[in-house]
């Protein structure tokens, strides 16, 4: 994961990672087959890690905006190459064209889905005891996340004017309006 964030997955070799981690390439190359494996495999297997400690911060105690609060801060990069969004700019960009093609795109959706179906159970629960205003889940869950994506690739970035701060405060601002202000 720290190489490809560092140099990026092209210029990535399995000669290199092999070093880094004592295997040879051929060893590498015949437990990922190709670098478009071995990327795909990298990010799920960091997403793992943070679909565990998203769980524990969606079951964990407060109200449903402190816990949205919380899956907010976890989705958003730390900063400008963040590793594990870097992995996630390698995919998608390279997920149109690679050899692997569908079965990429389908394990990468596979991915997205646990990051929406839990921020849905999470609205829900909100909306169902009254600490959230009535909208629909799925939906209010579909445009968060787009919104959270297009500003985390611009952190990740490093886009001036784009920082971790600024980014958590328009998404709070975001979020106050459409779920806890008051109707019209």
């Amino acid at each position: 994961m720290r190489m490809i964030s560092e140099s990026g997955l092209e210029r990535l070799t399995m000669a290199a990672l092999g070093r880094e981690v004592g295997m040879s390439s051929g060893h590498l190359a015949y437990h990922f087959g190709s670098k478009d494996e071995l990327l795909l495999r990298t990010l799920e297997w960091s997403e793992a890690r943070l679909g565990e400690r998203r769980r524990q911060l969606l079951s964990g105690p407060g109200g449903a905006r402190e816990r949205l609060d919380a899956y907010v801060d976890l989705y958003v990069p730390g900063g400008p190459r963040d590793p594990h969004w870097t992995l996630w700019l390698e995919v998608w960009n390279r997920s149109h064209s690679t050899a692997a093609g569908t079965s990429a795109r389908t394990r990468q959706s596979a991915i997205e889905r646990a990051w929406h179906d839990d921020l849905v159970a999470l609205l829900a629960e909100g909306v169902s005891r009254g600490e959230l205003r009535e909208i629909d889940p799925d939906r209010y869950a579909a445009r968060l996340r787009a919104l959270l994506d297009g500003f985390s690739i611009h952190v990740a970035i490093g886009l001036p004017g784009a920082e971790r701060g600024q980014v958590l405060a328009h998404v709070r601002e975001f979020v106050d309006e459409g779920l806890t202000a008051a109707r019209p």
